[in-house]
């Protein structure tokens, strides 16, 4: 387990400045994610740290070790990719242990760790067969054993799970979870997807347009969130965001409600509104409503209760669940 420090990490392409002076630690043992959307600096920031891409400025280091200037293959740092980029004509045996042989580990201590990994990742059935054979989510398992096998002070993730579909996603967090658990390494994952960041970090940084917005726990960022832009992307289906006369009466500039901290009636309530579209989750219902004077409305409600588009509905915010910016 190693420390991960950036201070002031900046990142200029030509005159364009996508890394705007990043501080950040992330304690040995953490799982950190990066998150925000596309172009917000997350890959960037995470390829600055495994030295694959150069900063203009500002030092990074790994377990007390100024790599700023080092070669990936100096700074104790295992990656894995969005594309599991394995070997298509050796064995997941063979792709585990590519870079052990390439560094003349001999052959039993390699046989001995990638038997070991493989054990650990659930691939000791498949160690003699080819990628072609497996599913994604194992293909996905054999690129992390590559990994793993290293022993690296610091894991990187750039996005792995964004090819596998949703059921496998949902497998595989739980799987990254549990791996976690067991090897107790830092880990730095990049993703755009909240649900990942809140279901698998013990600490989510929130980046936006080359910038830190906010670091803090899953629960940390969802109770305070300390910006609009945190309010919006944090918590799914996303906060409504008020400005104008909502938010002037309110006495910010920005007013923000969460869906299920709305509560929905057919009888009365604060505001009014019609339904627009009926999104319908099972356990829970997401209402679209168009509401006079604030325009479009987002409702969580309990899944049982029915709803059609047309109606007209009362929606009342709890007032202990309110956000002013």
């Amino acid at each position: 387990m190693s420390r991960v420090e950036l201070k002031d990490l900046r990142k200029n392409f030509g005159g364009l400045e996508v890394i705007k002076g990043v501080d950040l630690t992330v304690e040995p043992g953490e799982f950190c994610v990066f998150v925000g959307p596309s172009g917000c600096g997350k890959s960037t920031l995470l390829r600055m740290i495994s030295g694959l891409e150069e900063q203009s400025s500002g030092t990074i280091e790994i377990g007390g070790r100024d790599v700023t200037r080092s070669e990936p293959s100096e700074r104790g740092i295992a990656m894995v990719f969005q594309n599991y980029a394995l070997y298509p004509h050796l064995s997941v045996r063979e792709n585990i242990g590519f870079g052990l042989s390439l560094a003349r580990t001999p052959k039993d201590e390699m046989r001995r760790k990638v038997e070991t990994v493989a054990e650990t990742l659930q691939l000791t059935d498949y160690l003699e067969r080819k990628p072609k054979a497996l599913s994604g989510g194992q293909r996905q398992r054999v690129a992390i054993g590559r990994a793993i096998v290293r022993d690296p002070e610091v894991f990187l993730f750039d996005e792995p799970l964004s090819n596998l579909d949703a059921a496998l996603r949902s497998q595989m967090r739980i799987e990254l979870t549990e791996l976690h658990e067991r090897l107790r390494a830092t880990m730095i994952y990049v993703t755009h997807d909240q649900v990942e960041a809140m279901t698998m970090a013990d600490k989510i940084v929130v980046l936006n347009g080359g910038r830190i917005e906010q670091v803090g726990t899953p629960m940390e960022l969802y109770e305070r969130p300390a910006t609009p832009f945190v309010a919006g992307f944090i918590g799914s289906p996303r906060m409504n965001l008020f400005e104008g006369d909502l938010a002037r009466e309110m006495g910010c500039e920005v007013y923000g409600i969460r869906p299920e901290h709305l509560e929905v009636s057919e009888t009365e309530g604060r505001w009014t509104g019609r339904v627009r579209h009926v999104e319908r989750l099972g356990a829970d219902t997401i209402l679209h409503l168009e509401v006079e004077a604030l325009g479009p409305l987002l409702a969580r409600v309990d899944g049982s209760r029915t709803f059609n588009p047309g109606q007209t509905v009362h929606a009342t915010p709890n007032t202990d669940k309110e956000f002013r910016y």
